[in-house]
């Protein structure tokens, strides 16, 4: 039997706030929200989403797994994140052909080049 992707967790101290934040970022529906949990997808029946859930342990180190984004402009697409709430982080990429950015917790983010 396959396995279908259906989502990806992000912890999150505060769900609904950095949820929102995304869909905001990316454009997306939110499906489902709650104190502790918020998902999004990119169209109510199209999967995979984002599912933000409580954890109140704050963040202590770089991502291991990060989510990259490949838009057709990626200057104008990293001047939008940031005016939006991201920064720009260092994670040790050095001179890369890619933009890393953190959302507003922390979480690392990659704009590729188109």
């Amino acid at each position: 039997m396959p396995l279908s992707w259906e989502q990806v967790i992000v912890h999150s101290s505060d769900p609904v706030t950095l949820g929102q934040w995304w869909v905001d970022a990316l454009g997306w529906v939110v499906v489902h929200s709650s104190a502790d949990e918020f998902e999004i997808r990119p169209e109510l029946d199209r999967t995979p989403g984002l599912d933000f859930v409580r954890l109140d342990e704050p963040k202590q180190a770089k991502s291991r797994l990060h989510l990259d984004f490949r838009p057709d402009d990626q200057d104008a697409e990293v001047a939008r994140l940031i005016a939006h709430g991201a920064r720009p982080t260092d994670i040790g990429q050095g001179d890369a052909p890619w933009v890393v950015l953190a959302d507003p917790e922390g979480n690392e983010f990659c704009v590729l080049s188109p």
